[in-house]
């Protein structure tokens, strides 16, 4: 019988920031800044707010049920059969996830870098590595995080900082030229991605070791933080280096790094920024790959998990490459219809077992005080 596996905090929450700023550091600030302009980091700390609340909730459910996922929390609290229900459409958005981020790899390089090569190359690629990565097991992840966070971030600092003599803060004002409804427009797109997605995190968090629970909550709080202040620090370069253009150009932070030149000495890093930014989507298509093999597990009652893998990673496959086949469309469905998928994809269900555990339990806390 396989050891159960186990991450300390730090780890969990390594996991978490890279989840939710890898791929949204590159797509996010360019649609922000398209709807919103000067406005998108008040959109940013709008849909952060957003996001808090959901992680409490998700926190809450995982105190009351530390040992179980969040297929156990909701059979433990609704019954199998509506279990099955919820997890149905849950699960078949996850497959449609990440088949969506490897799509969004395959349109990044092909616009950028790699542009005689065909799609289905750059995504087979990805996909024998993401599924390879899920193989391997969530303690080697959460062993891998330490290091390409702190390689994707020290890059993402890197071009902050060498694009520091191009800024214009002038263009940051006005703030809202044209009132709240943009922002508010912003806010619910940026809650969309990445915000409403954390909730998948609920099928790992009891593979924290029990020690470490006690510091989970606090330091899932601060990469929430950490995450909207490395957007808003985004958005904000972006629009004091390409003004109105910010909104025009896709992939705004490899835009900039383009613009890097330091007296003959440092400049074209772009591609390097790129593969920089591509372990961004890499990661996160990794770690959604393992909690949907987590999710199959338990719904299909399968001993072996890694059975799991190469058939769930095909499926994957053949969606990125069939169900995203233009890249407008892929971009109006991240921009519009993404937030309201993943609310009732997962926020719904997640609410739905959330409500119903906290009446409970409140009875429960009722009945003993009476009875006392």
């Amino acid at each position: 019988m396989r050891k159960r596996e186990r991450i300390s905090s730090i780890q969990m929450t390594m996991m978490f920031l890279f989840f939710i700023t890898g791929s949204s550091i590159v797509i996010v600030p360019a649609p922000l800044t398209s709807i919103a302009g000067n406005g998108s980091w008040v959109a940013i700390l709008i849909a952060m707010g957003m996001g808090m609340i959901l992680l409490s909730g998700l926190l809450y459910l995982h105190r009351q049920f530390p040992d179980l996922s969040f297929v156990g929390q909701s059979r433990a609290v609704l019954g199998n059969g509506l279990t099955m229900v919820l997890m149905i459409p849950f699960t078949c958005v996850m497959f449609w996830h990440i088949g969506g981020i490897v799509s969004e790899i395959g349109i990044f390089f092909k616009s950028t870098m790699l542009k005689e090569t065909p799609t289905y190359v750059v995504n087979s690629l990805f996909f024998v590595t993401i599924a390879l990565t899920a193989l391997a097991g969530i303690e080697v992840i959460a062993r891998m995080a330490g290091l390409l966070l702190g390689l994707m971030f020290g890059f993402i600092v890197l071009v902050w900082v060498l694009v520091g003599t191009l800024y214009h803060p002038e263009y940051l004002i006005p703030i809202m030229p044209e009132g709240i409804g943009p922002v508010l427009n912003a806010a619910y797109v940026v809650y969309g991605f990445p915000y409403s997605e954390l909730i998948v995190f609920a099928i790992i968090f009891h593979f924290v070791r029990r020690e470490d629970d006690s510091k989970l909550g606090k330091q899932l709080h601060l990469a929430l933080i950490i995450n909207a202040m490395t957007l808003i620090a985004s958005v904000i370069s972006s629009i004091m280096v390409l003004g109105p253009l910010s909104g025009d150009l896709k992939y705004s932070l490899y835009q900039l790094a383009r613009l890097i030149y330091v007296q003959e000495i440092i400049e074209r890093i772009e591609s390097v920024i790129g593969f920089s930014l591509i372990v961004g989507f890499y990661f996160k298509a990794a770690i959604l790959l393992i909690i949907l093999m987590k999710v199959l597990k338990e719904l299909l009652r399968v001993n072996n998990e890694r059975l799991i893998v190469l058939p769930a990673a095909f499926i994957c496959l053949l969606l990125s490459l069939t169900t995203y086949t233009k890249e407008s469309e892929l971009e109006e469905l991240v921009n519009s219809s993404w937030p309201l998928i993943n609310t009732l994809a997962y926020s719904v269900p997640f609410l739905i077992v959330l409500v119903v555990a906290f009446i409970r339990f409140r009875n429960k806390r009722s009945k003993n005080q009476q009875e006392v």
